[in-house]
């Protein structure tokens, strides 16, 4: 309940108390281990994406252009490590993807700004993310490098969220960064919108991108959602697969992330609403709307 009030306080209380609730939830679960995994990276020919954690369960991403070495930055919420990065990789950061307004994705944008010394292109779609200076909507593009980006809205989690979706310049390499609408497994909580919102987000929108796209979410959250869509589907065998797989990369201290938009149509209960199964648990067969409000109801208080 605390961190629900939390995530909404840049509208009612300080920054400054908002970074110290984050960064002390941090020392909580992370103790003086730091983060809570290891940095990782997905290599392809076109698209390098290095996976920077942060906080207690956030997730920032490096998105390089192979070809250009242009990069960007998604939700940097810890400026200090994005910078590191960038000089460790020798890449030429020019633009900073926002997906949401709640601090612990855009509270660090302003400092980022202000540190790293050069013009940066601030994207968002919400008036209320810091630094923001282009303010982005449904299907507008731009790129990064060679790379083609998409913007994709998917309001519920807060009015403004923002998805995007890259592919390399011959449309073979794709991936999409969800910040907290879809997780692994799972989606973000019906802060400021609606199930309607919610389906359209996930079913109409991110289900209908090519199966092998790439799915990058914003927390570290999958053995959680997974033991609840174990719950929701005790015979589903490829939740129990995914289970299992992600316990070994978590007793690693290694990120569970990326999935797929192909895997998360098998092991996520909020991509799998029209399916019987899923609706049979709510009891609300034939009726997806009425099955995602459900779900999530009860998630929320799943533990």
């Amino acid at each position: 309940m605390i961190s629900r009030v939390f995530s909404t306080l840049p509208n009612r209380a300080s920054k400054s108390a908002t970074a110290a609730y984050f960064t002390y939830k941090s020392w909580l679960q992370n103790g003086w281990r730091g983060c809570h995994s290891n940095q990782a990276s997905v290599t392809m020919s076109d698209i390098s994406v290095h996976i920077l954690p942060a906080l207690s369960d956030n997730y920032m991403y490096l998105i390089i252009c192979n070809q250009t070495k242009e990069a960007a930055i998604v939700d940097p919420v810890k400026p200090d490590t994005v910078i590191e990065a960038v000089n460790k990789e020798g890449v030429n950061l020019k633009s900073v993807l926002t997906t949401h307004h709640h601090w612990d994705h855009a509270g660090g944008n302003e400092q980022l700004l202000s540190l790293f010394g050069k013009p940066l292109t601030v994207y968002g779609g919400d008036d209320r993310i810091g630094g923001l200076n282009k303010k982005v909507k449904h299907d507008d593009e731009f790129t990064i490098g060679n790379l083609k980006v998409k913007c994709i809205f998917t309001p519920c989690h807060t009015t403004g969220h923002i998805c995007y979706y890259i592919q390399s310049p011959a449309g073979d390499q794709k991936m999409v960064f969800t910040g907290d609408t879809l997780f692994l497994g799972g989606c973000g909580r019906f802060f400021e919108g609606t199930a309607d919102q919610m389906y359209s987000a996930l079913i109409e929108k991110l289900s209908k991108l090519p199966d092998d796209t790439q799915v990058f979410c914003g927390h570290e959250y999958s053995l959680g959602n997974l033991k609840y869509g174990n719950h929701v589907e005790p015979d589903n065998q490829d939740i129990l697969a995914k289970i299992e797989w992600s316990k070994t990369k978590r007793d690693a201290n290694e990120p569970t992330v990326p999935s797929t938009i192909a895997e998360e149509k098998l092991i996520n209960p909020f991509m799998r609403v029209n399916c019987e199964s899923v609706q049979k648990f709510a009891n609300a067969v034939g009726h997806p709307i009425e099955t995602m409000t459900y779900i999530r109801r009860i998630k929320d208080n799943f533990k």
